[in-house]
């Protein structure tokens, strides 16, 4: 029963936390106007700035912001127990990230929809305006370089799901349209979407489907990277309310209602038990694993925990989307919170699930993994855990990390009486389209970044959304169509030159946490507005994951730069991440006490608008 007062007690902690701690910031803090008049409104142009319903902009930023990262994330820090990661998740979310996100959203909407990169530049010191959107620039192309491959080998491993996921583009453009250009309600055309998407969950690996999945799941990887890039290329430069906005919100409404189900799975598991034996539902996992008991290979609990879990708690990336797309959609400034910071909560609760779908689901019958391959075998309870987490090896690969918390989870769908298939299914779909979303709105985020660029170090070529976006792609493109470390030029090794970069994502990651806090912190400070709830989590996250970055580059056999085999490339990448952060963090300090009270000068004309 431990498991199923987890999962209800983390429901009701969000739900008091957002209209308690969430309503105070609202309310007292950002002082949210709805007479105010939105970037979406102002500056509405039909293809950036779009005034949209808050439960669609809800769809988008929330499937934007989720990604793989609070599935993958979780799923591998438990590997030192359930309850560092589980007290992570919970009190990160609340008191960190949800205020990270809310409060990126509220700055950009109070300055004209401009993401924080380019805000720095007003609020905290010229410099840091080129130096934060530099590090943006980085982050976004470490995302593009690798979930081309994250999503090709989600579909490698469950090719059931390729066909559901393709056949969301057509439907979201349908409905786009619906919205958009005929005005129709909303409810309609959603529940005539959920219920198509289902459907083709249940019947998109029947007959011919079977061999049509089981083709383009075995397409080299760089071929994927290069359908999916041409993807996020035309999400990109499309209206907004064509592609990205309507595929990300059906996206929440199929992840949503998918969540429901794992939920109802769970509480039926608990009460009544699993399956014909009735087998009970329990935590097979340790609490915490330090000392004799630490996995083995695993680095530090601290501070690695806190970047390994990133989206579940705490993303820098999270501040992109709130400042460079939501922030132009919203059609009212009271939304916000709603969006802002009610989204992260979402994600955080997901976050919980796929703890407990690892820890406790995983328990009720998993195959076992043997290099890669499934061996028949069934596993059940503690062994099924120590199958997957005896080491870090074990746990580090993304088939381990994305399959325990598919077959962990589908075993709480199964308790509906669901069949197996479907479940499984069911699941691969939810991952390969939190991985979708992510990409394309990265694709687009990266676009404001690049024009944002182009028009601080004045490159005119680049300001124009279409050369913009290409640039983008063709960058990201580039890396990821290398092979991975280590691996031969030979046609199924490419298109998984991510890999080379993506060790630095974690601490870069949490880092830009850290400096969009320090964004909000500044904003505050110039209007004399409370500052504590915003200074500790931004000390927090400037320092810990400077220090994780620092351990990566200095500590250990496999340090970047000291280790017995040094990864000059990571090490140069690693020490420049760090440059530039302690660079804006002397500039702010430097400005701290002559911005007190002063406003910033007022943002000017998007750079959007050119074209």
């Amino acid at each position: 029963m431990a498991t199923l007062f987890i999962a209800l007690g983390a429901l009701v902690l969000y739900l008091v936390a957002y209209h308690t701690y969430g309503r105070w910031l609202a309310r007292r803090i950002f002082r949210l106007d709805p007479n105010r008049v939105p970037p979406s409104i102002e500056l509405e142009d039909g293809n950036d700035y779009v005034p949209t319903s808050k439960g669609v902009v809800f769809g988008h930023h929330f499937t934007s912001i989720a990604g793989t990262g609070p599935i993958v994330g979780p799923a591998l820090a438990v590997i030192w127990g359930w309850l560092p990661a589980l007290l992570w998740v919970l009190f990160g979310s609340i008191l960190i990230g949800a205020v990270h996100d809310f409060g990126s959203l509220v700055v950009s909407m109070r300055n004209r929809g401009q993401t924080v990169g380019d805000i720095a530049g007003r609020v905290l010191a010229p410099r840091a305006r080129i130096l934060f959107l530099s590090i943006l620039f980085l982050a976004l192309t470490i995302v593009l370089a690798i979930f081309g491959l994250v999503i090709a080998a989600v579909f490698r491993i469950y090719p059931a799901s390729i066909f559901p996921c393709l056949i969301q583009i057509p439907i979201a453009v349908g409905i786009g349209l619906a919205l958009h250009r005929r005005g129709l309600p909303i409810l309609l055309p959603s529940l005539l979407a959920l219920g198509i998407m289902y459907l083709t969950v249940w019947f998109g690996d029947w007959g011919p489907l079977h061999a049509f999945n089981q083709t383009l799941s075995e397409l080299p990887v760089i071929a994927w990277v290069g359908l999916l890039l041409l993807y996020s290329y035309l999400a990109s430069v499309l209206p907004v309310w064509v592609l990205l906005q309507p595929r990300d919100y059906i996206n929440s409404l199929q992840l949503l209602s998918a969540l429901g189900l794992v939920i109802l799975g769970l509480l039926v598991a608990a009460l009544f038990g699993f399956g014909e034996q009735k087998q009970a539902l329990e935590i097979v996992a340790p609490a915490v694993r330090t000392g004799a008991d630490a996995p083995t290979g695993a680095p530090m609990m601290f501070p690695f925990l806190f970047i390994t879990i990133a989206c579940g708690a705490i993303s820098g990336f999270h501040c992109l989307v709130s400042s460079g797309t939501s922030s132009k959609q919203l059609k009212t400034e009271t939304d916000a919170q709603f969006v802002g910071y009610g989204s992260m909560l979402t994600e955080g609760f997901l976050a919980v699930l796929v703890i407990l779908a690892c820890v406790a689901g995983l328990g009720l019958g998993a195959p076992e993994i043997i290099d890669g391959a499934k061996t028949g075998t069934i596993l059940t309870g503690e062994t099924a855990y120590q199958a997957r987490y005896g080491s870090w090896q074990a746990a580090g690969g993304l088939p381990a990390k994305v399959g325990a918390f598919v077959d962990g989870s589908a075993n709480f769908l199964q308790a509906l009486g669901l069949r197996p298939e479907f479940a499984i299914a069911l699941m691969g779909v939810f991952v390969a389209s939190f991985a979708a979303t992510t990409l394309d709105s990265a694709c687009r985020l990266q676009r404001y970044v690049t024009q944002e660029l182009a028009a601080a170090t004045r490159v005119s070529p680049l300001r124009g959304k279409h050369a913009a976006t290409l640039f983008a792609i063709i960058v990201a493109g580039a890396i990821a169509a290398l092979p991975a470390p280590g691996n031969a030029w030979e046609l199924p090794n490419l298109g998984k030159g991510g890999m080379i970069l993506w060790p630095l994502f974690g601490a870069t990651n949490q880092l830009l946490g850290g400096l969009a806090f320090l964004v909000i912190l500044f904003w505050l400070h110039r209007r004399n507005l409370p500052l504590w709830f915003v200074a500790v989590p931004a000390v927090f996250m400037l320092g810990l994951p400077a220090m994780a970055m620092a351990m990566q580059l200095f500590v250990g056999e496999g340090a970047w730069i000291t280790g017995k085999d040094p990864n000059l490339l990571l090490g140069a990448f690693g020490i420049a991440t760090l440059a530039l952060e302690a660079w804006i963090v002397v500039e702010a300090l430097g400005a701290w006490r002559r911005a007190k009270g002063v406003l910033e000068t007022p943002a000017a004309a998007p750079v959007q608008a050119v074209d």
